[in-house]
């Protein structure tokens, strides 16, 4: 059901999903820019509201960068919505419903909790260079720490790509 995960060098699978917002973003819309693409499990639950205020909290340090926050997950527009106005979250947040995207990562997986078996998202995310490649790769991501983790990968890519005159 899951597919491979894309590998460090490999190009990213390109991608349009919706925002909360209704606004339709692609890959594509980020030629020139480090994107950091981090898939979480669910809108609203304690890891995932941690993991996104801690992207907010540090999206100046992002944009400094020259890089751009995008979390993805299963839930519709409506639940992104409610989850970026509850705590002020000002990137988007990107619904994948069907898991497509999920899936072309790598990162819908088979899953376990209290001895049920169920298919979801694993925590990951990825650091896509302005060419569209995979410059960095956290998988089974683990909340504490990994704001500053992502932050000096998406550094170490910018000060790695070709400066543009």
């Amino acid at each position: 059901m899951a597919s491979a995960t894309p590998a460090v060098g490999r190009p990213a699978p390109a991608f349009t999903l919706q925002t909360g917002d209704g606004a339709s973003v692609r890959l594509a819309d980020f030629k020139g820019r480090t994107v950091v693409l981090y898939f979480y499990p669910k809108d609203d639950t304690p890891g995932c509201t941690k993991e996104a205020c801690s992207f907010r909290d540090e999206l100046a340090e992002f944009t400094k960068a020259r890089a751009v926050v995008l979390g993805v997950s299963g839930d519709d527009t409506a639940s992104h919505r409610r989850f970026a106005e509850k705590f002020h979250l000002t990137f988007p947040l990107l619904s994948d419903p069907e898991h497509a995207i999920a899936k072309a990562y790598g990162v819908y997986k088979q899953k376990s909790m209290y001895g049920r078996t169920y298919w979801g998202i694993e925590r990951t995310t990825f650091v896509i260079d302005g060419r569209g490649r995979i410059s960095a790769l956290f998988p089974k991501v683990k909340v504490d720490g990994h704001t500053q983790e992502v932050l000096e990968a998406v550094r170490a890519a910018g000060a790695a790509a070709p400066t543009v005159r």
